[in-house]
């Protein structure tokens, strides 16, 4: 088939690379957000796809929206068979979906109709689901309301961030979209409707969303940490300034003080701080201005007393 991918971030890239590798189809172009600031230059980047696409000498549109006229004409002219997408970042209007034939179809991490929306790993890990996946479905104006073509799934591992699981997910449903785009080609996949049970959403993680309540129990603080690791990334506040945080570990070996929530707890090897029940380790710690590095570092660096909080 003739194929115009969509896609923006590094998550999409092994979609793009099985697809640009398949001997029975033809990428005829990319689709990504248009290049945008980074760095302490603010220089403009190309996306991650972007990129790849570029390395593989093949055009790369990059709409400010996918409804401008200039864009649909260009989509139109490609002509493609079907649009596979990837977290492209944008919403697909009525006009470019009735494009392809054979519509768009989107990869989307969760087994659908559980956590619809932009966040579906963060939303996985931060409420403790021991079994996630990916899952293709024809693209409708709603939101990943559409019937689907097929899922792989994938357990969720105890010590699992939101990046660890999004890598996995990321190859695994590279082959389930390679796939859907066979059994597409060949006739042999037809979508169905999706469960009306079991429907839950997972909005856009915000950087309020990472500030860490210490008054939660200690699971749900190791959840929720996890959850933003790497993006948007965890963080408190210790002296009115922000402070970093990576994934927290338990207690286990069972010489723990009492400690009220966010309450640090400064030893030789470890650095505890205080939840609704029992304390959990702090792992690294990113001060404002300052590389990441181990909280015993950090803790010795800032001379913390008794008694100092996370807040």
């Amino acid at each position: 088939m003739k194929l115009v991918f969509a896609g923006t971030p590094e998550p999409a890239v092994p979609s793009l690379r099985a697809l640009l590798e398949s001997t029975r189809h033809e990428v005829a172009a990319v689709v990504t957000r248009p290049d945008a600031p980074a760095g302490r230059g603010r220089k403009l980047l190309r996306s991650p796809v972007g990129a790849l696409a570029d390395e593989a000498g093949i055009p790369v549109l990059t709409p400010r929206r996918p409804s401008e006229p200039d864009f649909l004409a260009q989509l139109s002219e490609l002509a493609p068979d079907c649009c596979p997408v990837v977290a492209y970042g944008a919403l697909v209007p009525r006009a470019a979906l009735d494009i392809p034939c054979s519509g768009w179809v989107n990869l989307h991490f969760s087994l659908l109709p559980a956590w619809r929306g932009a966040a579906p790993v963060q939303a996985a890990v931060r409420h403790g689901d021991e079994v996630t996946g990916a899952t293709t479905f024809l693209l409708e104006e709603g939101l990943d309301t559409g019937p689907t073509f097929g899922v792989v799934t994938e357990t969720v591992r105890p010590a699992d961030t939101a990046g660890d699981l999004l890598g996995r997910l990321a190859t695994s449903g590279a082959a389930l979209l390679l796939a859907t785009m066979d059994g597409i080609a060949d006739g042999t996949l037809r979508p169905q409707p999706q469960p009306t049970d079991g429907v839950s959403h997972a909005p856009k993680v915000t950087t309020a969303d990472a500030r860490v309540e210490w008054v939660l129990p200690p699971l749900a603080v190791d959840r929720l940490i996890r959850s933003v690791t790497p993006e948007p990334g965890a963080w408190s506040t210790f002296r009115g300034d922000r402070l970093g945080l990576g994934p927290v570990a338990p207690v286990t070996d069972g010489a723990t003080p009492v400690l009220k929530p966010g309450e640090l707890h400064v030893e030789k090897r470890r650095v505890l701080v205080g939840t609704a029940t029992a304390p959990l380790q702090l792992g690294e710690v990113l001060p404002v201005g300052k590389r990441a590095m181990p909280a015993p570092d950090w803790a010795r660096g800032a001379r913390i007393e008794p008694g100092e909080l996370l807040t």
